[in-house]
């Protein structure tokens, strides 16, 4: 081993500048303190005795298939996994060969894991139960492969999830997962993009993770993100219009033509949730995905889009809203329900509240 002394004196002064520096001005390159995700979910672990480290090994499986998504994303016109696989999902949409894979994926990483009993995904028509010997206390649903449209033009897509855990040891029913979304234990969303991002939630803030892929690993890039009170961006399909309910209408009216004297809000819409809300959590502002006449119940599946996305923005301040409701507050009747959401920075819902109540007292 080279002693210090030996080491050119540009060596031995770059060393000892990195060495007084604080952490915070510490270049990531020169980090040795790095935040994994692994780490962060075991130090949360301890803050709970009675743990039995269950929930931490699920996530790990669930960390292994966003890893393994992300790979097969990146290489997916080498592979010829670009395309269509032939098949249509529940929802009637045309399955691309990197949908059906990411359901594959997700679905042996959640079983094997033996932490699950009940998986819902957006591209099985029925839950799937897991057999006894593999059982464990948590429900996991998930769209495996969100905004997969966009797979052959290169823009992000994503996984999302939502967990809820089983109290008692009772034979699985559907009933494990027809609740509303703030009986949930945790959610997140992994974006593939020009970096891999996971956003995590356990029930206390939320958390942004960025893959590094000479290490392998997720380490904390965005540590309790805190969405802005208020946002100048507003995202929507605009294509919709003339079909939206009036409260819909006026606030994207007011979005673009304000008569406060303030500054015109900005549109921006990829029509990918994952990457629109990822955004959105980030900068502030609104994402709507509203109730119209050609989908009176909304376009969004409620346990696997909405009651995930609207969890992650309430954890970071936010509010979540259905046009009637708050949208955690949704009991959903079917495993495949859709409902109609506004979801964003507090004082811009608290604006949209304000349209739909004042239409309510009209009628």
């Amino acid at each position: 081993m080279i002693s210090f002394d030996a080491l050119k004196t540009s060596d031995r002064r770059q060393i000892l500048k990195v060495k007084d520096k604080k952490d915070d001005e510490i270049p990531d390159a020169h980090r040795t303190d790095l935040m994994t995700i692994t780490r962060f979910v075991l130090n949360e672990q301890s803050k709970y005795p009675e743990s039995r480290g269950d929930f931490t090994i699920l996530l790990s499986h669930i960390v292994l298939g966003c890893k393994f998504v992300c790979s097969s994303v990146n290489k997916a016109g080498l592979a010829k996994l670009i395309g269509l696989a032939g098949e249509t999902n529940i929802q009637g949409e045309e399955q691309k060969k990197l949908d059906v894979l990411s359901n594959e994926v997700f679905i042996k990483a959640l079983v094997s894991s033996g932490r699950t009993r009940v998986l819902v995904s957006e591209e099985d028509e029925d839950a799937i139960f897991v057999e006894s010997s593999k059982r464990g206390r948590y429900c996991v649903v998930f769209d495996p492969l969100d905004g997969s449209s966009n797979i052959d033009c290169g823009v992000s897509i994503g996984t999302i999830f939502g967990i809820y855990m089983v109290k008692d040891d009772h034979e699985p029913t559907l009933d494990d997962v027809l609740q509303p979304g703030k009986q949930m234990v945790a959610a997140g969303y992994c974006m593939y993009g020009s970096s891999c991002t996971l956003v995590l939630s356990t029930g206390t803030g939320v958390n942004g993770f960025t893959l590094d892929p000479s290490l392998g690993e997720f380490i904390l890039t965005h540590p309790d993100i805190k969405i802005p009170k208020k946002g100048k961006i507003y995202s929507v399909n605009e294509g919709n219009a003339k079909n939206w309910d009036a409260p819909t209408a006026t606030y994207v009216e007011k979005c673009k033509f304000p008569k406060d004297g303030s500054s015109s809000k900005s549109l921006r819409y990829i029509g990918s949730m994952v990457a629109d809300v990822h955004r959105t959590l980030l900068y502030g502002g609104t994402f709507m995905y509203p109730a119209d006449k050609k989908n009176p119940n909304g376009k969004l599946r409620v346990l696997y889009e909405v009651f995930p996305m609207s969890f992650l923005i309430e954890k970071a301040g936010g509010q979540a809203f259905t046009g009637k409701q708050r949208a955690l507050d949704l009991v959903p009747t079917k495993i495949h329900e859709r409902s109609p959401v506004f979801l964003g920075s507090y004082d811009e819902i608290e604006e949209i509240k304000a349209l739909y109540a004042a239409e309510g007292q009209k009628k």
